[in-house]
């Protein structure tokens, strides 16, 4: 009997496709309206989650609903498909359930799934900012941008996840820019960093221009499409797009081959896990909100470790101490659901340099 378990649900149709390729052929709206009607199950087991301190294993179960149906389909309905999927896993047995992906997204960001759940739930939040900054910080480093030199911009600052972001930040950044609609809390959050860290940051309701400027960017507004138009990017910018929707079109990878945009850290999970699922990434590697799940279960932290869009330093600071004692840790990076490469990235890299010619 597994310990946790994590809700997965198809990102896009031909998540659906690759399961069942036979549907391939059927219409879009027949697939979907299908999908609809599927109750959740249970994907697979996780076994072998082994740190120095403790071990423990899991269940993957789905939520059959992709991203679209998640943001178009009437909230109440995608809450009740997600509270199904939340008592599959109250009968595994599982203590704690993470969720993954748009089911952490819709609502109130977990709190009603807890509230009709008998098991703890977390969002995996706290990790997923832990692992965004660490690996932004580290895929600059791989595109030669040195941090202390770079011009950094928060793009959604003043919201809950933007502000934890910015505040990291600012304990090493020299040239920090916050941008959001709201000037009044762009300049709250300023002299917070000022009596925090020191550092004097500039503040800007002009997204455009502030993109144009910066080196490396923290994306998370909650917009319902993309906010930053791919070509204002600067060649040679890492973007580290935590915002679901995403704020940064897909379309990015098919017309910037010179920029560098990623949603976070691939963690390595300690022992000889098998997730009994393939989901894209290499061998005991996993999303950084899979694995707060996985660390909670290690602790015996049965409790809603983050829900909500309210989240604080004092969480991420936390997580991340407890990832370093469970030998949790950045393997790598993921791009629009795929893993990259640090062959891939400096690629990115010359085509930059390039752009400069």
């Amino acid at each position: 009997m597994g310990d946790f378990a994590f809700i997965i649900h198809p990102i896009e149709l031909d998540d659906v496709f690759r399961k069942f390729r036979f549907m391939r052929k059927w219409p879009a709206p027949l697939v979907e309206s299908l999908l609809k009607l599927v109750p959740p199950f249970k994907v697979s087991e996780i076994t072998g989650v082994r740190s120095a301190h403790a071990e423990t294993s899991g269940y993957f179960i789905t939520c059959p609903l992709t991203s679209q149906q998640m943001v178009t389909l009437p909230e109440k309905t995608v809450l009740k498909k997600i509270i199904k999927t939340g008592k599959v896993a109250e009968k595994l047995g599982a203590k704690v359930v993470g969720l993954g992906a748009m089911t952490a997204v819709v609502g109130d960001a977990g709190i009603t799934i807890a509230k009709n759940l008998n098991i703890a739930v977390t969002t995996g939040n706290s990790y997923t900012v832990a692992t965004a900054l660490q690996g932004t910080k580290r895929a600059a480093a791989l595109m030669g941008i040195d941090l202390s030199q770079a011009e950094i911009l928060v793009v959604g600052a003043t919201g809950s996840i933007g502000s934890v972001c910015a505040r990291i930040l600012a304990r090493e950044a020299r040239f920090l820019t916050l941008t959001a609609r709201d000037r009044n809390k762009l300049d709250d959050l300023a002299a917070r960093i000022l009596r925090e860290t020191g550092l004097a940051a500039k503040v800007s309701t002009d997204i455009k221009s502030a993109v144009q400027r910066a080196d490396i960017i923290i994306t998370v507004t909650g917009a319902a499409e993309a906010v930053i138009d791919v070509m204002d990017l600067k060649p040679g910018a890492v973007v580290c797009d935590v915002a679901r929707p995403r704020d940064v079109s897909k379309r990015t990878a098919e017309l910037r081959n010179d920029v560098l945009v990623i949603e976070g850290g691939v963690v390595d999970v300690p022992g000889e896990v098998d997730f009994g699922f393939d989901f894209g990434f290499p061998p005991r590697t996993s999303y950084a909100c899979m694995a707060e799940t996985m660390l909670l279960a290690l602790e015996k932290r049965f409790e809603p470790f983050t829900l909500g869009r309210d989240l604080s330093v004092e969480q991420v600071d936390e997580i991340t101490r407890l990832a370093e004692k469970h030998g949790f840790g950045i393997s790598g990076f993921r791009s629009f659901e795929r893993a990259v490469t640090e062959e891939e990235i400096a690629t990115v890299r010359r085509n930059a340099a390039r752009s400069f010619m």
